[in-house]
């Protein structure tokens, strides 16, 4: 029997062809296994590491809403503003201030910044990448800037806030930070609605920089316009003329508000002195609140009106009663007139501002009396007119009263309101008792609604008085020329650091018009003038005419009578 020979290359091929197999079988298996783990297990992480790599997020700014007047005239706005930047790594990379130590210099003196300066901070934040070297340039400063062409360093566009109108609003208005976000008056009391909600945006980068998709978009809050009820003609006029009185009158400071009756809308709030929003560099801070409704002090002879109001609905008193006016001593003081008197008439004592008529009706009635009625007619509370800052004054809610005390709180020593409050109050005496909100808001609905917080009669009975009172030189009739008009001054001490008086005066003059159908209050308020007179029918009451006076011109009211 003859045996084959064993192929020995024939098994040597066979095995080999086995092994291939088998290893590619083991690498495909494992391969499988990591296909699996990194699509089912590790998948996450990957997908996290990608968008890490290649997902930004974009801020979705809106511009800041403009704020107008009543007409559209535009108060505030913001303009465009390049802010100019460095980056210390690259400026390092390119060798450094001394690689273009000639541009740098010039860079240092548009700036203002030493050179010095400069380089500290590339050193110090060698390896940063974003520093600010001055925020919302001029954009003279910004041409040169971008003219030097200096390796690192940037401009960015921002906004900055600007304001027409300037000193004329600036307390009402107010200004915002470098950041836009407001920290005074109209631009911090309604920053909110002024900024908006950012909204934002989530893309996808190639690694070129290149944006090759839009995943997410979060809608925010578009920013609003702000139409204010302020009528930058009248606001001018208020300004101008207070302006010209503290000047006059050699006056520490002033304040004007001018009301819509009918609305409860303020269209002029005006203090003086004033700043420039524009400039805040040279102004200083303790000129910037707003007076009109910080400001406290005591009403004085403004109140009187309120106390005969109260005495005729209590029956007191009618509209034809004589009083005894001579100077009478109540708990050891002496309450007397400036000039003696020994018999006046309800009308009179109005028009004589006796301080001795009014205290006496005063101690013919509780405390609460006048206290309430006071109240009602908006003193001891804000008008909520949205404005941060507004003072409440100061009211003496429930305190054990002397007879001194409700004597003098009958001529407007023991409360102290500010100047918005004297306006209100008289826009509700010249809304015959009805109390309105008052906006600082243009209103576009039809007349606002109020309610009525004292007896229409008796407010029309003493508005007739009221308008007997006498402006320097003038009958009643020529206090503004063709209209009549309804006005009470005041004047009283100043109450120093320590709660007492001191020699100084303010002085005060508030009223409606025209009387016959009122439509306008306003109330003037001059603080310490010392120019040889500080009564309020000689200081302030000249600013009442001249401002009411325009202002009924201006908004084509028609007059009482023909010259």
């Amino acid at each position: 029997m003859k045996f084959k020979p064993y192929n020995f290359q024939l098994i040597l091929s066979s095995t080999r062809f086995n092994l291939l197999y088998s290893c590619i079988f083991f690498i495909l298996i494992i391969l499988l296994l990591r296909l699996t783990y990194l699509q089912i297990i590790y998948s996450n992480k990957l997908i996290n590491e990608e968008n890490l790599r290649s997902l930004r997020v974009q801020h979705i700014s809106f511009p800041r809403g403009f704020i107008t007047d009543r007409m559209g005239q535009l108060l505030a706005i913001s303009i465009p503003a390049d802010s100019v930047w460095m980056d210390p790594y690259k400026i390092n990379r390119n060798g450094g201030i001394s690689s273009e130590i000639c541009r740098w210099r010039i860079l240092s003196k548009i700036l203002n910044i030493s050179l010095d300066k400069l380089s500290s901070l590339i050193s110090n934040h060698a390896t940063g990448r974003f520093i600010y070297l001055a925020r919302q340039i001029d954009p003279s400063v910004s041409q040169r800037i971008s003219q030097l062409k200096l390796p690192g360093v940037y401009l960015q566009q921002e906004s900055k806030r600007y304001y027409p109108a300037g000193c004329i609003t600036a307390h009402l208005i107010g200004i915002t930070d470098i950041d836009s976000q407001g920290i005074e008056g109209i631009e911090k009391s309604f920053n909110t609605s002024l900024s908006g909600q950012p909204g934002t945006k989530v893309i996808r980068k190639d690694r070129f920089g290149r944006t090759i998709e839009e995943t997410t978009i979060e809608n925010g809050q578009a920013s609003q316009n702000i139409v204010l009820s302020i009528d930058e003609r009248l606001q001018y006029l208020a300004y101008h003329e207070l302006n010209n009185a503290i000047r006059i009158n050699k006056a520490e400071s002033g304040s004007i508000v001018l009301i819509d009756i009918n609305t409860g809308e303020i269209l002029a709030m005006t203090n003086y002195p004033s700043y420039n929003p524009n400039n805040l560099s040279v102004t200083n801070k303790s000129v910037m609140r707003n007076r009109a409704i910080t400001d406290a002090f005591e009403p004085g002879s403004t109140v009187k009106p309120i106390v005969v109001m109260a005495a005729l609905k209590h029956n007191i008193i009618t509209t034809g009663t004589v009083m005894n006016t001579s100077p009478y001593v109540i708990n050891g003081h002496q309450v007397k007139d400036v000039i003696y008197r020994d018999k006046l008439t309800i009308g009179e004592i109005l028009k004589k501002s006796s301080n001795v008529g009014v205290s006496k009706l005063a101690l013919s009635m509780p405390a609460t009396i006048l206290v309430n009625t006071y109240l009602n007619f908006g003193m001891g509370k804000t008008t909520d007119i949205g404005l941060i800052g507004e003072s409440s004054g100061v009211y003496p809610y429930d305190k054990c009263w002397s007879d001194i005390e409700r004597a003098t709180f009958s001529y407007g020593y023991g409360l102290m309101i500010t100047p918005l409050q004297l306006a209100k109050v008289y826009a509700t005496i010249g809304g015959m008792g009805v109390s309105k909100p008052l906006s600082i808001i243009r209103v576009d609905s039809p007349l606002t609604l109020g309610h009525q917080v004292f007896p229409r009669p008796l407010v029309r009975a003493v508005l007739d008085m009221m308008e007997s009172v006498l402006l320097p030189g003038n009958s009643y009739q020529e206090t503004i020329k063709g209209y009549r008009v309804a006005v009470k001054t005041g004047t009283v001490k100043t109450v120093g650091s320590h709660g007492k008086y001191i020699n100084k005066y303010i002085a005060c003059a508030a009223g409606v018009a025209p009387a016959s159908n009122p439509r306008f209050a306003l109330a003037v308020v001059i603080n310490d003038p010392k120019n040889g007179h500080y009564y309020g029918n000689m200081v302030s009451a000249p600013v009442f005419r001249a401002v009411m006076g325009n202002t009924l011109k201006i908004m084509n009211i028609a007059p009482d009578f023909l010259q």
